[in-house]
């Protein structure tokens, strides 16, 4: 069984923050960092050279495949920034519909612009989206 490609890195998450242009992006970064860290109460840990990740969990599927990933996080993307709510959206489409402009995939959520978007109801979404992931495999500290 292949590993996970994306793996905990040992980057510092203040410095991957501080090198994100333009400065708005980055400003915008460490608002989703404070409010990431707030709902969550983890401390971040950089995943791969661009996923910032809270928390942490270890998954085994029916198949036998198993690893470990995070929790919940985001990636500040060149044209828009990535949520990561896990295991996926599916069970949310009530705060969905208050969230603001987005698009979505399987498991990330993305968003332009924090200003096109109640930060609030992405606290919520980020919570709802931990306790959904506990009940299927138990949420750590990373």
């Amino acid at each position: 069984m292949s590993a996970d490609k994306t793996q905990p890195e040992k980057l510092s998450v203040d410095a991957f923050l501080a090198s994100i242009e333009p400065d708005q992006k980055r400003d915008e970064a460490r608002q989703l960092d404070a409010l990431f860290r707030k709902v969550t109460g983890f401390e971040p840990v950089m995943w791969g050279a661009s996923m910032v990740g809270y928390g942490r969990y270890h998954y085994r599927y029916e198949s036998g495949r198993e690893g470990d990933f995070f929790a919940t996080g985001f990636s500040p993307r060149k044209a828009q920034f990535s949520v990561y709510i896990l295991p996926g959206y599916s069970d949310f489409g009530t705060i969905l519909d208050r969230l603001g402009k987005h698009s979505k995939g399987k498991a990330c959520l993305n968003v332009k612009r924090l200003s096109d978007i109640d930060m609030d109801v992405l606290g919520e979404l980020i919570a709802a989206g931990l306790k959904d992931l506990d009940t299927r495999w138990k949420v750590h500290p990373a």
